[in-house]
Order: structure tokens, then C-alpha cells, then sequence
């Protein structure tokens, strides 16, 4: 079985690691850890993670184009090069404003 996560020791650019696809969000696991993990993900335009929440925090780092980032019902609209941190328990929502790409980092704490 292939290795989920990215090869170790190897540089690599998170634009050029993962491709869109029309009508539908891929995802890809960077690092996978008991403490948290790192997955990046492309969003085709209109796509959505429905809102929910998560025990811990979660950081999303907007690569490529622009999405909406919602936590506790306010907007935020984030293009590449910005960076949110959505709170642990809030409700939050992802929505492709255009097509995207982020990185989401999970911390979990004890």
C-alpha cells in the first residue's frame, strides 16, 4: 500500500502537488500524526465543506485563488498568500468563492 503522506526529505510546492477537478473537492494528506495532521485540499468553484465543528484548532492556509471561510457565522474571505485560524468547537464552513486551494492544519491538544 502506498505511503498517504508526502515523501520525506523532498521539496515540494503545494500548488503543483495537487490538481483540480471540476464539480468536486480532492484532497491530499501531507502529514499524518496522533498530535494533529496537515491535509491539502482543492476546491473546484462553488464547492463547500458544510459547517461543523472540531475539538481543536484548525489553521487554513489559502494557496491558490480565493474561498470563504466561515466561523461562528461570520465571513471571511481569504485569498492566496492569507492565513485563518478557526477556534476549537466553533462551527465553521468552507465555501470555493472561486477555485481554491488550501492547506488545513489540525493541532490537537489534550
Amino acid at each position: 500500500m502506498k505511503n498517504p503522506e508526502f515523501e520525506k526529505s523532498k521539496i515540494f510546492n503545494y500548488n503543483e502537488s495537487i490538481e483540480y477537478s471540476e464539480g468536486a473537492i480532492v484532497s491530499k494528506t501531507v502529514l499524518k500524526k496522533e498530535t494533529g495532521n496537515i491535509s491539502l485540499f482543492a476546491f473546484a468553484k462553488g464547492e463547500a465543506l458544510s459547517e461543523h465543528t472540531a475539538p481543536f484548532d484548525a489553521m487554513i492556509q489559502v494557496v491558490d485563488g480565493k474561498g470563504e471561510i466561515i466561523i461562528g457565522g461570520k465571513s471571511f474571505i481569504l485569498e492566496a498568500g492569507q492565513t485563518i485560524i478557526m477556534p476549537a468547537s466553533v462551527p465553521h464552513a468552507v465555501i470555493a468563492v472561486e477555485r481554491f486551494k488550501m492547506v488545513l492544519t489540525m493541532i490537537k491538544s489534550n
